[in-house]
């Protein structure tokens, strides 16, 4: 039900020489050629992710620690979200490997990493719907917001998410192993043979319920209310801003992780779908690589958001080079010896309700 277990699966099945039949057809249907695919685009293409990703979330991390001080609720759902796609981005490079040959970082290895991919997928949805809901707060309901939207609060609400985010995980971790499948090992999900189709269907379910119908519901009930007050407060462009970054982020996440769980339904559920036979059986299998492949990509998407969309974040980085990178390499420079910090007002405002600074990056 991930790519890594994908993988797995295919892996299994060249191996062993695993054949699936399809009702009166009596031919073989495999996925070879899926296989042969992954084993050359994953991993360069993961790779690249892993650095880039890497780079652009340690990059935010840093600017929300050093410079923004995480002042407000806002940085700290933005902390964990970064947080979650640094999970989720270590451990490309072992499906990496993976893809290209097979598992042999062993059993423990193989549920820890599955973990982090699962706790950085779950983690990164969730903070993303409590951001929108932030948002939500500080627009539509912006006196009760000064109360509620306080620095304690949103560590509060992190670690409950992140333990949300644990038993949402935990099926994964629990039935994913590391074992011999004909001649190579694999790293994928084996499910009590009895109990096999029920647990696939509520994995599916599970990704599809977290990972695309609460964060659309989320996003049409929060930005429904949002557009209606800003609607009725045309001339405060700061509304504007304070909302923008927020939903490009949960848009953006829709366009890359969307059609991995249509593909991902559309596969389990083939049934019902009027899917079950083999041509149509490859072509999900094709498209349910392609989808995830595209998914995980996403890990290092939200740091080029923030650049492009994030005014105070490109000027806080800015800043961040200048005080910690430039001025350790070029301490006899005196441009970088000026101020170290942009000065930014910090003047409450009412139409988010907080801090100019905390609206986001």
């Amino acid at each position: 039900f991930m790519s890594f277990s994908s993988i797995g699966q295919i892996k299994m099945e060249e191996d062993a020489i695993t054949t699936t039949f399809y009702y009166d057809f009596k031919v073989p249907c495999q996925n070879f050629d899926v296989k042969q695919t992954a084993s050359l685009i994953l991993p360069p293409l993961y790779s690249l992710v892993f650095i880039f990703g890497f780079v652009g979330n340690a990059l935010v991390f840093l600017i929300l620690i050093r410079c923004k001080k995480l002042k407000s609720m806002t940085d700290i759902y933005l902390l964990n979200l970064a947080i979650s796609d640094l999970l989720f981005i270590v451990t490309l490079p072992f499906w990496a490997h993976y893809a290209a040959d097979q598992w042999i970082f062993g059993d423990a290895l193989c549920k820890v990493l599955t973990g982090f991919y699962h706790m950085g997928f779950f983690g990164g949805v969730f903070f993303i719907i409590l951001l929108t809901m932030d948002r939500y707060l500080a627009i539509v309901h912006a006196v009760f917001a000064l109360k509620a939207r306080t620095v304690t609060f949103g560590i509060l609400t992190s670690v409950i998410t992140w333990v949300v985010a644990g038993f949402a995980s935990l099926p994964a971790i629990i039935f994913t192993k590391s074992q011999k499948e004909g001649i190579q090992h694999t790293c994928s999900p084996h499910f009590p043979s009895e109990q096999s189709t029920l647990w696939k269907n509520f994995q599916t379910l599970k990704m599809n319920l977290l990972g695309l119908v609460v964060p659309l519901l989320v996003m049409i009930v929060c930005y429904s209310g949002i557009i209606k007050t800003l609607l009725r407060c045309r001339n405060e462009k700061k509304k504007h801003k304070a909302v923008r970054l927020i939903f490009v982020i949960m848009v953006v996440y829709f366009l890359f992780w969307a059609p991995y769980n249509l593909a991902l339904l559309l596969n389990t559920f083939q049934d019902f779908f009027g899917l079950d036979n083999c041509e149509s059986s490859k072509r999900l299998g094709r498209a349910i690589q392609l989808t995830e492949t595209l998914g995980m990509t996403h890990c290092c998407i939200n740091p080029v958001i923030y650049a492009f969309v994030g005014e105070k974040f490109r000027r806080y980085l800015s800043t961040f080079f200048r005080k910690y990178i430039v001025r350790h390499f070029c301490k006899r420079c005196p441009f970088f010896h000026g101020e170290a910090l942009d000065r930014v007002s910090s003047t409450y405002t009412p139409s988010t309700g907080e801090q100019e600074v905390s609206a986001g990056l």
